[in-house]
């Protein structure tokens, strides 16, 4: 067994999870602040879209503005000289653009279940809006948003429709924990699928531990919350 796969889909699922929390959160705080829920429906419909759309019909629109014929990803070979189709880039920008859905999901319900009494003292006590997030949102959300964080960076972990589509299965370079199991399978090489198998099982039993303990952490500051 290779360790190749592992170590690109481990270093996909950490630079896609870095870029998904941040864009997840501002997604969850911007669509709450929206005074039109007409607009909100709408823009979080559109969001919502990766998480029910299959893997390859996303894959196929990244391709179809990446693309070197594309007019985008034509201009980014030809003035930047950046080719983004079937490089590491590729993979990360799949895994993003897949588990970007669940992370802003959970935050943005973390975010509403907060008490808007919490939030009006606080706009009470003449703080601002930043402000306010940082002290007040952030840390009553934090159990939900680690949650939605590491559903997050296993789903971005186990991206392969996406993936295969716009950075294709290149050995050393592109090939994924979960292209690696379907490449193996395909050669006939079951014992060696089985081991990628058997690591994906591995990093995904951790990640259930993780969401559950931050899912009983959160309802234990809850519970503290409400006794006060």
């Amino acid at each position: 067994m290779q360790l190749s796969p592992v170590l690109i889909s481990m270093k996909t699922a950490s630079a896609a999870i870095f870029i998904t929390f941040i864009l997840g959160l501002l997604a969850a705080r911007s669509i709450i602040n929206l005074k039109s829920e007409k607009m909100k429906m709408i823009l979080d419909g559109i969001l919502t879209l990766p998480l029910v759309l299959p893997p390859t019909v996303m894959g196929f629109f990244i391709l179809y503005i990446l693309g070197v014929k594309r007019t985008f990803g034509k201009f980014l070979l030809d003035f930047l000289s950046i080719k983004i189709v079937f490089s590491w880039t590729a993979t990360v920008i799949a895994a993003v653009v897949i588990s970007f859905p669940l992370m802003y999901r959970s935050a943005r319900g973390a975010f509403e279940q907060i008490d808007e009494n919490l939030i009006m003292a606080g706009r009470t006590l003449g703080m601002s809006e930043n402000k306010i997030f940082w002290k007040i949102t952030m840390p009553l959300a934090l159990p939900g948003v680690a949650s939605g964080g590491v559903l997050a960076f296993a789903r971005g972990l186990g991206e392969f429709g996406a993936t295969a589509m716009i950075a294709g299965n290149i050995a050393g370079k592109t090939r994924t924990l979960p292209l690696a199991i379907y490449t193996e399978v395909a050669a006939g090489n079951m014992q060696t699928a089985l081991y990628y198998v058997l690591v994906v099982l591995a990093i995904s039993f951790v990640v259930v531990v993780l969401m559950n303990y931050f899912t009983l952490r959160g309802r234990k500051y809850m519970n503290k919350e409400d006794n006060k």
